[in-house]
């Protein structure tokens, strides 16, 4: 069974408070007053160091091996699938708590937050998908608008092996118009913003394995097809702050919760990390996210 993991927001819904919050301009742990600045202003930092050399070779060394046995498996998976994995992956699990990437976060959220979801965009040599311009927030049932992207290089991401697009100061416009486009295999994700062009010229998220960004989820981004030769991997983490809940009938969606730092309120469920390496249990969710069309009427739960 294929599971659908989109919420298809009404325009006219008011339950969700979609605008940017800023992060406060204080330095902290890894990020000055100028980079905050800049995130607040661009709604994105790239090129951030993180992971050692040796360390990176490691994930990387892990996430081969996972990418593969989900490749071989006799289901309708492919290199879009592994998302939300630290739900049976102690790799991953243990990935989303790493202290580095805890300490960016904080600097931008704030000293109480939990992680929801977690996402492999794993673009092989010749990958023809792309990932429509689009603001994430326009696919979550989850209010307010103030969950942080970590978006992991795990291989080097440039223009030719379609690294992530941005366009800056888009997070400032506050929620836009979408379109739904039909997955024929040309795209992964089916949202896209209507006129991509007028928000803004677009800049390459290039960057060196084990190095992140970090993007609002009120940013327009996206990636062309991947016509090189060469992988492009890149393991995106969402953060929230603690006041984020999930709207009523979409309390599914903040279930996989990890606690990262901080007391979180009730309504944010605790996984604990897994026994592990189980990718089969997740053999069956496939959906929208990875470019698998839905049947009627299928949805998350």
């Amino acid at each position: 069974m294929a599971v659908k993991t989109f919420f298809d927001p009404k325009p006219e819904d008011e339950s969700r408070n979609l605008a940017f919050f800023p992060a406060e301009i204080s330095g902290g742990r890894k990020l000055s007053r100028e980079e905050l600045d800049r995130f607040n202003r661009e709604g994105f930092l790239t090129g951030l160091p993180a992971f050692s050399t040796t360390e990176i070779t490691k994930i990387r060394a892990y996430l081969d091996e996972l990418i593969a046995t989900v490749l071989a498996a006799d289901d309708r998976r492919n290199a879009y699938s592994i998302n939300a994995y630290h739900l049976v992956c102690a790799g991953i699990y243990d990935l989303v708590l790493s202290p580095v990437l805890l300490d960016y976060v904080e600097d931008i959220l704030g000293p109480t937050f939990g992680s929801w979801g977690n996402h492999l965009f794993c673009k092989l040599p010749g990958d023809p998908m792309a990932v429509p311009l689009h603001q994430d927030a326009s696919y979550w049932p989850i209010t307010p608008s103030r969950t942080v992207t970590v978006w992991i290089a795990i291989d080097d991401a440039d223009p030719e092996n379609s690294a992530m697009e941005f366009v800056p100061g888009s997070h400032l416009h506050g929620p836009l118009p979408h379109e739904d486009l039909p997955l024929d295999g040309s795209r992964v994700l089916k949202r896209q913003v209507v006129a991509p062009e007028s928000y803004g010229e677009r800049t390459n998220n290039s960057m060196r394995a084990g190095e992140i960004s970090l993007h609002s989820d009120l940013l327009l981004h996206g990636s062309q097809p991947n016509r090189s030769p060469r992988r492009r991997a890149g393991l995106t983490i969402r953060y929230a702050a603690g006041e984020v809940r999930a709207l009523p009938g979409h309390e599914y969606w903040l279930k996989p919760g990890v606690h990262c730092r901080g007391e979180l309120p009730e309504h944010w469920p605790h996984r604990s990390r897994p026994e592990g390496e189980h990718p089969e249990k997740l053999a069956h969710f496939t959906g929208d996210f990875d470019g698998n069309p839905m049947p009627e009427g299928d949805r998350g739960d």
